[in-house]
């Protein structure tokens, strides 16, 4: 029976000499979410990974991957996912179809399906054109792309991909989230770590914010929003004289410190002041100011990361 929590980290520590990399790290992935594992350079996430697919042991703690114990049951661990890094693992000698059949026959996968998965991920990430070239002869974006479809081609029940579309073009990382989200939605689990924050952002329906080996925070990305000041009010003025009088309704109303743009007012809302955020229009028409722009947002994962991470030293 599959286990609910795909991934089980507990009160996991790891030291190098007399650097502590991880300390005392705990939380669980669900099976079928995509989880983010954000945090600054050297913050512990590559060692962390590391751990989990069963490639350093931890000093301490205990790490389940499907109910399995990396460290006890390392075997059977390792047949519950696969690992995309940030360097390929691909045989420059073969093709990328031959590529692609080894690493599904060595999956399980019989020679007919092998070749239909091949198939199917040549196709996904528009390599049908090459499928019978060497490695030779491609890019260093076409070897990304079938290093990503490599890790795909079993199926894995979790799948970690590590910083996976750095150095990536946009069409590319289109490609990789789509046979992605693909997954997730047939059962697979995964876990991610990325520079970019707009993707977690996008695609991670929970995300751990990791620094100095710890961990600062856990929860979906407008939780972790709330834990930086919840939600703020943006307005946007069509013409920059009426700024000042926008100002003074605002301040009326809100009651709060405003940040003041070229044409723009940004306040911070507590929960008992949205409902006066309904009425705001109204007195702006009355007063005859003209508004481009009128959203309520909460803080983007940049603001949380910054302020969790980076801010605090």
């Amino acid at each position: 029976m599959t286990n609910p929590n795909m991934i089980q980290v507990n009160h996991i520590s790891k030291h190098f000499g007399n650097h502590a990399a991880v300390q005392d790290v705990s939380f669980n992935v669900h099976q079928g979410e995509i989880f983010g594992l954000l945090g600054p350079n050297g913050a512990g996430k590559t060692t962390l990974i590391k751990m989990m697919t069963t490639l350093l042991r931890p000093d301490q703690g205990q790490i389940l991957l499907n109910g399995f114990d990396t460290q006890t049951q390392s075997r059977l661990a390792k047949q519950q996912f696969s690992v995309t890094g940030q360097t390929a693992a691909i045989d420059q000698d073969l093709t990328a179809t031959e590529n692609l059949m080894i690493f599904g026959q060595l999956s399980g996968l019989t020679h007919r399906a092998a070749r239909r998965r091949a198939t199917e991920l040549l196709a996904a990430f528009d390599l049908v054109a090459s499928a019978h070239q060497t490695l030779a002869t491609f890019s260093g974006g076409m070897r990304r792309r079938l290093d990503l479809a490599v890790s795909l081609v079993g199926k894995p029940k979790l799948l970690f991909l590590d910083e996976p579309t750095t150095g990536l073009d946009p069409r590319t990382r289109d490609q990789m989230w789509r046979v992605i989200k693909d997954m997730v939605a047939s059962g697979s689990t995964v876990l991610l770590t990325t520079q970019y924050l707009e993707e977690a952002a996008q695609f991670a329906d929970r995300i751990a914010l990791i620094d100095h080996g710890k961990l600062q925070a856990i929860g979906t990305p407008a939780e972790l929003g709330q834990r930086v000041g919840g939600k703020q009010l943006r307005l946007q003025v069509t013409a920059a004289k009426m700024l000042a009088e926008a100002q003074r309704i605002l301040q009326a109303a809100i009651k709060q410190p405003i940040q003041v743009g070229q044409r723009s007012l940004t306040v911070a809302l507590a929960d008992d002041q949205l409902p006066v955020c309904a009425g705001l229009l109204d007195q702006l028409a009355a007063a005859k100011i003209g508004v481009s722009q009128f959203a309520i947002t909460s803080p983007s994962l940049d603001e949380v990361f910054f302020k969790l991470t980076v801010g605090k030293n």
